[in-house]
């Protein structure tokens, strides 16, 4: 605490020193800006730069924020003086008057736990300090205005005075008792509002909940109410990831009869940082990714690129024994395209989406959360338990007012949306999520709010078939899914439990051997250890790095197969659209960020086509092993390939030579040549041979 008004000056001044000498920049620019429609001119500075610069001033403002405060509002006006004095007379600067210091506490020991914690272990002894809390907006509320500043007058001695409404007691107006000018002899206790004095400033409630990744199972995520002012409203909306600065305050519940009153505690923000965006850059050292290069260099040196794809995606889900086809199918899906917007200004999504069907007991909730695992955000919900309001948004009553509380879709944007038992959903709640697979938007009209909201999210579903699954009908008649809502899966799989000796008996040898030795076999070929940390990072690692394109190889080969599909005479309707062409193009864009390149061979073309084969739901232009539940791992993955593209050439020139048509034998043709003749160095001693 300052001992006077000379104290109080001082300290500003030399906090806007601190200001003009670290944030001249920023300054400058402010006073450049000369939008009329801006109101407020946010500064943001780092608190641990406020720390090295005046450590016991730092301290103040964590544990009094609404004293030390305003003086950084002053200390902004005189370092605005400062810049404009440096600037000398400028026509294009102008001095702003509302400019408000927003602090980040990035890099600071306000991040700790300790001082500022989760949502859910809030207390009494973080009241009225300054602290930061992560966590994603669930609900927001329409912007309003709110009374912040009323200027009264003294009948008896004309002395006029401003009044400041209590937030705590929902902006509630407390005249004082005496008139504040007590000292002179004045003891009126009657006074006249001042017409035209009322400040009102901009204002918004909305709600942030904890992330529920960060919990145990069965703790409930705890929210909390923010409400945000000025140049802060309207900055976020629902479904965004948030780490909001602010004073935690409280205030009264509404006044409801024979209903005790409590103290609701709130945030008052000062600073909101969006962290949707910065996803993709987390947890990545550079020593990983100099790993990830030299893994990569080696396989490519010794010709053997896909047996090292294989290492990475043996690390995925590795307590289910071989399934290979489906492994790569989930790290194509959580790896994704690459987003882009056509010359009409249409955006095309990048994310695909993946659905599996199967028979009870083939593993498909175990690759649901381990996929949710793998993801940097994600939300797990099923079927069953699940309403189109809960998908997608709905429209809460909350004191009075109507506000958006956003759903699993809305909450998962930017990651992974888990629908597990998806043929329990009702019809009219599958519909409801048509447009956000699809244009990766949610458009409501609820309570008189309409709005758009993104769920740019991937969206990897389970679904058993009904009853005993029959390969003569379409998926449509086995899953009761509709044909508009199937288009829009890129991978559907279907998971079979036929019989097969052979495999059951490998199978059961290797959970009877994990049992008995209480050891996991670990691939000795590998000088990285994948497991799900690495994993993590290498699909942010990818997924940042790599935006790769098509070549015109790949382009022939996309071409050629979706042709086949569209003359073949068995073609399912519902999947052999234009999305089909828009699923190859994303799966090979996935693959090729797989295998750390940027640009989209036809291995990566063929590697999507062979996924999309193993879906049941196309017409079988490839010959590959049939049941994706029995696709195993190979020993030598790099000249298995190559061979079973040989053999595919006459399959494919068979089919062209029954269709009786030219120019699809011609096509066939260039879609052999380009399954066979992708770069491998011992392809041309095939070849030659």
């Amino acid at each position: 605490m300052f001992s006077s008004e000379e104290d109080e000056s001082a300290a500003a001044q030399k906090l806007a020193d601190f200001l003009f000498n670290s944030y001249a920049d920023d300054i400058h620019r402010i006073l450049l800006d000369d939008d009329p429609s801006k109101l407020y001119f946010p500064l943001v500075i780092e608190f641990s730069e406020l720390m090295e610069f005046d450590p016991k001033f730092a301290g103040k403002l964590y544990l009094d924020p609404h004293k030390y405060l305003p003086f950084l509002k002053y200390a902004a006006q005189w370092a605005q003086d400062k810049v404009l004095k440096k600037l000398g007379n400028s026509k294009t600067t102008e001095k702003k008057r509302s400019v408000h210091v927003r602090i980040d506490v990035t890099g600071s020991p306000l991040e700790s736990p300790e001082v500022s914690p989760s949502i859910g272990k809030v207390r009494v002894k973080h009241m009225r300090k300054l602290i930061a809390l992560k966590g994603t907006v669930i609900r927001s509320g329409c912007v309003k205005m709110i009374e912040y500043e009323r200027c009264y007058m003294c009948r008896k001695c004309k002395h006029s005075f401003e009044v400041y409404p209590e937030l705590e007691a929902r902006n509630r107006i407390n005249l004082p008792l005496l008139c504040p000018k007590a000292s002179s002899g004045c003891t009126s206790a009657s006074f006249e509002f001042v017409e035209g004095s009322t400040i009102c400033r901009d204002y918004q409630e909305i709600k942030i909940q904890e992330n529920v990744q960060l919990l145990g199972i069965g703790s409930i995520p705890r929210s909390m109410p923010v409400i945000l002012m000025d140049d802060l409203v309207d900055s976020i909306k629902a479904g965004d990831d948030v780490i909001i600065t602010g004073i935690l305050s409280a205030k009264w519940s509404p006044d409801i009869k024979d209903v005790r009153s409590n103290l609701d505690p709130m945030l008052l923000a000062n600073y909101v940082r969006r962290t949707n965006e910065l996803k993709v850059d987390v947890d990545i050292p550079v020593e990983t990714k100099v790993k990830f290069e030299r893994f990569w260099k080696k396989h490519r040196d010794r010709d053997t690129p896909l047996q090292g794809r294989n290492l990475i995606l043996e690390g995925i889900c590795p307590q289910i024994f071989g399934l290979f086809t489906v492994k790569l199918a989930v790290a194509l899906t959580l790896i994704g395209g690459v987003q882009h917007v056509d010359a009409s200004g249409t955006k095309v999504r990048g994310e695909p989406h993946m659905l599996l069907v199967g028979d009870p007991g083939t593993g498909k909730s175990q690759f649901l959360k381990f996929a949710a695992k793998l993801s940097n955000r994600s939300v797990i919900t099923t079927g069953l338990g699940s309403s189109s309001a809960g998908l997608t948004v709905t429209a809460v009553k909350d004191g009075g007012e109507w506000m958006l509380e956003a759903g699993a879709l809305v909450l998962a944007d930017g990651g992974l949306c888990c629908i597990d038992e998806f043929d329990s959903m009702r019809g009219h709640d599958r519909t409801t999520i048509h447009e956000a697979m699809e244009q990766q938007t949610i458009s409501i009209a609820k309570a008189g709010l309409v709005t758009t909201l993104s769920t740019r999210t991937t969206v990897f579903g389970a679904t058993n078939p009904k009853g005993q699954y029959d390969p003569n009908e379409s998926l449509s008649v086995n899953t009761t899914l509709s044909g508009p809502l199937l288009s829009r899966f890129d991978i559907v799989l279907v998971l079979l439990d036929s019989q097969n000796t052979d495999w059951d008996e490998v199978v059961s040898s290797h959970i009877l051997k994990e049992n008995v030795d209480g050891k996991k076999d670990k691939t000795d070929a590998s000088d990285l250890e994948w497991t799900l940390p690495q994993l993590r990072r290498y699909i942010n690692y990818v997924r940042k790095e790599f935006k790769p394109v098509l070549t015109k190889e790949a382009e022939r080969v996309i071409s050629s197969y979706y042709q086949l599909q569209r003359k073949s005479g068995t073609h399912n309707a519902a999947r052999t659209t234009v999305r089909m062409l828009e699923s190859l193009i994303r799966l090979g864009q996935a693959h090729a960020r797989l295998m750390c390149s940027n640009e989209v061979t036809q291995l990566d073309v063929i590697a999507a086509i062979l996924c999309m084969e193993s879906s049941m739901t196309t017409s079988p232009i490839v010959d590959i092993a049939g049941n994706a539940l029995h696709s195993n791992f190979t020993d030598h993955p790099d000249e298995e390939c190559i061979l079973t593209s040989m053999k595919n050439t006459c399959l494919f020139l068979r089919h062209a030579c029954r269709s009786n048509d030219s120019r699809m034998y011609i096509r066939c043709g260039v879609f052999s040549q380009e399954m066979l003749w992708y770069k491998f160095p011992f392809a041309n001693c095939l070849s030659a041979s």
